[in-house]
């Protein structure tokens, strides 16, 4: 068996220390993290940081290059690895999302359009007429409909004398929304993180007071604000807006599904828009299909809290700045209705909830 040489390490080491494209040398940076000879073959171990795994193709070339000057009849073997950079430690502690509501209610859609906003301002007017205290977040940070439909568009928050935003009051609620703090036809281009630190401020910073029940009127879809809410804040559930149509069903599934995953209890689903009665007639019309909603919570094994109709008066209603149930048409029921079974299902939900140990 023909056994070659071993060559002379140190001076391999020394030969391949090189300066690099920064001014530093292989040993500066600690490259270099083994060199050993075995088996006729040289083997050299580089250990590259994240921060220059672009370079590191070309920093094994360079070692390569000046090996080989130095080695005769030897087979030459360069291992990189790249080494990941131990997390930083936080120097301060995240600061701790208040603690001010007894209960968290998402109100989801997923899809727009489909009353979601109008909904969620009625479901927090009833909730108050009920004797409790409320408060309604507008979390759409893009397109906000809180100002609007409580008739206080253009108006601008006040700074408390503790330094918070001071909410505006109507109906017996406490409301915020971005839409108090920009022109009302400024589009807000923001990227995601602008958003949800928006959107945390909008909770944080705002002197709600204690309240009993704080709705938060989710955008459409299931993307950095939804995940945001769950992952920052203890919601206690959500409930779910939809059409009867099959289209709009798809996505109120995909919200729904999103809650589970994230560990969010599914108070029910809404019915909006369920049917049309003829002002002229009387015939009932079902123009966006029938029981869709209603259906979809059997088939999800859901609560179903219940179905709004199509009528021209909560339009009307929400146009003109004030929630249809502080009125005294006869739909007021419907939004009663499902209010009710809404706080039943809260009430069952934390009745059931395991006790859970957190571990710091």
């Amino acid at each position: 068996m023909f056994f070659k040489k071993k060559p002379d390490l140190e001076k391999l080491k020394a030969a391949i220390n090189l300066t690099l494209f920064d001014g530093k040398s292989i040993e500066d940076h600690s490259f270099l993290q083994g060199l050993s000879f075995n088996d006729s073959q040289v083997t050299c171990l580089l250990e590259i940081p994240m921060p220059f795994k672009e370079k590191a193709e070309e920093i094994r070339q360079t070692v390569e290059k000046e090996a080989l000057k130095h080695l005769k009849n030897n087979d030459l073997k360069i291992l990189i690895t790249l080494k990941k950079e131990p997390q930083k430690k936080q120097s301060a502690a995240q600061p701790q999302m208040p603690d001010f509501a007894k209960n968290i209610i998402a109100i989801s859609s997923a899809k727009g359009g489909v009353g979601k906003s109008t909904i969620a301002s009625n479901i927090a007017c009833m909730t108050a007429q009920m004797g409790y205290k409320v408060g309604l977040l507008d979390a759409d940070i893009y397109g906000p409909s809180v100002p609007n439909l409580f008739g206080l568009q253009g108006q601008k928050p006040k700074q408390t004398d503790n330094g918070k935003i001071q909410p505006f009051e109507a109906h017996g609620i406490k409301l915020i929304s971005i839409g108090f703090m920009i022109d009302q036809d400024a589009p807000l281009i923001w990227r995601g993180p602008m958003v949800q630190s928006a959107l945390l401020q909008l909770y944080r910073d705002v002197d709600w007071g204690e309240l009993d029940y704080l709705f938060i009127d989710l955008p459409p879809g299931t993307g950095d604000i939804q995940l945001t809410l769950s992952q920052k804040l203890k919601l206690t559930g959500a409930a779910i807006i939809s059409t009867p149509q099959d289209i709009a069903l798809i996505d109120a599934r995909k919200g729904l599904k999103m809650f589970e995953k994230t560990s969010i209890p599914i108070l029910g689903i809404v019915e909006n828009m369920s049917y049309h009665i003829c002002t002229n007639c009387g015939e009932t019309d079902h123009i966006f299909g029938h029981a869709g909603a209603k259906q979809e919570a059997e088939n999800l094994n859901v609560p179903f809290l219940g179905e709004i109709p199509l009528n021209k008066a909560i339009r009307e209603q929400a146009d003109n700045g004030t929630p249809l149930v502080m009125t005294n048409s006869d739909l007021k029921s419907f939004y009663q209705e499902i209010t009710k079974n809404m706080i039943a299902n809260i009430e069952t939900t934390q009745r059931q909830a395991p006790k859970i140990e957190f571990i710091a």
